[in-house]
């Protein structure tokens, strides 16, 4: 398993409010995600950040996004690793699997891979 990508994600209680100043004002360009509860920011150089009211469908908020080749074997390394899985291996409708793990430190991960 391979790390492509991490993401922030950042907790916001507007994302209309998020709108105005990630793309009005630092001029990041929107990638909608077709949820009404997350989006992304994209910055000329590529940089990312997510933003979210809420997981919709977790028991908690990620403060990162990461990418992988293999999600499947994240998973059973973070089972064998006894990480602690905080959302079980899910196909999410939106079209990624992906599962969240508690880091050392407390912060929730989200870990996935486009299905």
């Amino acid at each position: 398993m391979n790390v492509t990508q991490i993401i922030p994600d950042l907790r916001v209680d507007d994302l209309d409010e998020a709108r105005r100043f990630y793309a009005g004002f630092l001029g990041m360009t929107e990638e909608p995600m077709g949820l009404d509860w997350v989006t992304r920011f994209v910055a000329p150089s590529g940089a990312m950040l997510q933003v979210l009211t809420r997981d919709a469908h977790a028991p908690e908020d990620p403060v990162l996004s990461v990418r992988v080749d293999d999600v499947d074997a994240a998973y059973a390394a973070a089972q064998e690793s006894e990480w602690e899985i905080v959302h079980p291996l899910t196909t999410e409708p939106w079209g990624v699997r992906r599962f969240f793990v508690r880091a050392p430190d407390g912060a929730v991960l989200n870990i996935l891979q486009q299905h």
